[in-house]
């Protein structure tokens, strides 16, 4: 397992982007709706540098299954706070296909959201099929490598890892 980028890194770049997103919200409240179970690490940092009338809930969703997208977005839980009259910002681990923002911002919006907009640690670099192609604030631009650490994990393990890592093929477990 290589160290892709450090923790002191990954720290350094959500306290910039949460002054980004604070100063953006400026005398608005905001819901912010973590996408569980990626985005739990970096979400609980962002959220902490995020000033203002700042709501928290979470969602788990999940697309997929052995190590690949499934193409279907699967909801295992619902919002609490309803999304009616909200500015919603979505915050979740990696923007990949791009099928879970997008499924989920359609959600957000046919809820009443009065905006909704998307914060992700990374973005994987390669095309993508679905009409979100870049998230409106990104941590890093990352090699589309298999990655684990900072909430993104291989069969549910390797999430809590502080700092992002490759990991070969021959490492997975079982």
């Amino acid at each position: 397992m290589e160290i892709y980028i450090s923790q002191r890194r990954i720290a350094a770049r959500i306290r910039k982007i949460g002054k980004e997103i604070s100063e953006f919200y400026e005398g608005k409240p905001v819901t912010a709706l973590v996408l569980m179970n990626g985005a739990m690490f970096f979400a609980a940092d962002l959220c902490r540098h995020l000033v203002g009338d700042l709501f928290i809930d979470s969602i788990a969703v999940s697309s997929y299954r052995d190590n690949s997208s499934s193409g279907k977005l699967s909801f295992r839980g619902q919002a609490k706070l309803p999304m009616a009259g909200r500015h919603a910002l979505l915050v979740d681990g990696v923007l990949d296909t791009g099928l879970t923002l997008k499924t989920v911002r359609e959600w957000a919006k046919g809820q009443g959201a009065l905006s909704v907009r998307t914060c992700v640690l990374a973005e994987k670099a390669h095309k993508r099929t679905e009409d979100i192609l870049h998230a409106d604030w990104t941590a890093f631009q990352l090699p589309d490598k298999y990655l684990v650490g900072y909430g993104m994990d291989d069969k549910e393990q390797y999430r809590q890892l502080p700092y992002i890592a490759v990991v070969e093929p021959s490492e997975y477990l079982p």
